[in-house]
């Protein structure tokens, strides 16, 4: 990819993850910042879509912003699996030429996007926070130019002590995964249409191909802590798996759901499914309580675009008090029960 081509690409563009020809939620995240990010570059939005047989999915996406919809239909993508997808969406960036490429954080995210970026010879962010249009550098440099319309993406580095801005101003497309639950959505346009595309770049089965002998649904607890409008989260001051009770009871009188930090997870009290945090989930309820926890920036990054965070905790040092907008410093095994009481009373539960 040579540099002097770089304004030959053009446009926003998501890959619309979908599984058993299901759109996930982060491919709805996505559209939401691309329209954002392709007003302030007065370009449009195009959704990539891969599979087999998932052309029904097109007015979906429209009417969570695409303007565009490429998809690739291919029974070769029935499944997920690394070879096919990356030689798809590679095709498509080389035959459309994106000016951004944005890919959700997810299980197949993580290994799609990578690949895809090494094929096509360009950098890739992973798990930003942030990303917005502007000039790189930030700063004018003396002797350096100052690229316009740059995709500033932002991401935490060094285990979530610094926040690292950066830029791709040589390569195109600039790309970025992102973490579910960061983006918001914008309301669904009912009725919205977009210019469907098919391509495809034809599948020949290389050394590369992995085969699916058989494929094995966990089931998952059946709600979502994203979707939760409560969360009710504890840490390692809950103290063991048996005393996540006290909490639970409190969900259930408010009508929320139970959450937890990572250490609760590694210590084998909750499945990771209700972890929040860097390595967890990002929520953003109405309210969250921080329950025993101690407040590390890795939960913070998960849990501090709440409404409103309440913190329990008996260190009247612990970090989760400068980002909780109400804190109570004291024994949890004394006060969850008694705030429980306390709200059955109130609620006439």
């Amino acid at each position: 990819m040579k540099k002097m081509g770089l304004e030959e690409y053009k446009g926003v563009y998501i890959y619309a993850q979908q599984v058993d020809n299901e759109l996930s939620g982060i491919a709805f995240e996505l559209l939401g910042k691309a329209k954002e990010l392709a007003k302030d570059l007065n370009t449009d939005v195009t959704a990539v879509l891969l599979g087999s047989n998932v052309k029904g999915l097109t007015d979906q996406l429209a009417e969570y912003g695409a303007d565009k919809v490429i998809v690739v239909d291919d029974p070769a993508l029935e499944t997920y699996r690394t070879e096919p997808y990356a030689h798809a969406l590679a095709s498509v960036i080389n035959e459309y030429k994106p000016d951004i490429m944005l890919v959700g954080a997810t299980a197949i995210g993580r290994d799609l996007g990578p690949t895809v970026s090494a094929r096509v010879k360009t950098g890739l962010t992973a798990d930003c926070t942030v990303l917005e249009i502007g000039d790189f550098p930030l700063k004018p440099v003396e002797g350096q130019e100052q690229k316009h319309n740059q995709l500033l993406m932002t991401r935490p580095a060094f285990g979530g002590n610094t926040i690292a801005t950066i830029a791709c101003p040589d390569n195109r497309p600039q790309m970025a995964t992102v973490r579910p639950g960061v983006m918001q959505k914008i309301d669904p346009i009912p009725g919205a249409k977009a210019e469907v595309i098919e391509y495809n770049p034809g599948f020949e089965v290389n050394n590369k191909y992995v085969e699916i002998i058989n494929v094995i649904k966990q089931k998952k607890s059946a709600e979502n802590i994203m979707d939760a409008k409560i969360l009710v989260s504890g840490g390692r001051g809950v103290g063991s798996a048996e005393n996540f009770q006290i909490l639970q009871e409190l969900a259930d009188v408010l009508g929320g759901m139970v959450s937890c930090s990572r250490a609760v997870v590694e210590n084998g009290w909750k499945p990771v499914d209700v972890q929040v945090g860097q390595t967890g989930k990002t929520v953003r309820p109405n309210v969250y309580f921080a329950i025993g926890i101690s407040g590390a920036i890795q939960h913070v990054a998960g849990m501090e675009e709440s409404d409103i965070i309440i913190a329990i905790n008996k260190d009247e040092d612990a970090p989760i008090f400068d980002v909780a907008d109400y804190g109570i410093v004291g024994d949890l095994n004394k006060i969850v029960p008694a705030l429980t009481a306390a709200l059955k009373t109130e609620l006439g539960k």
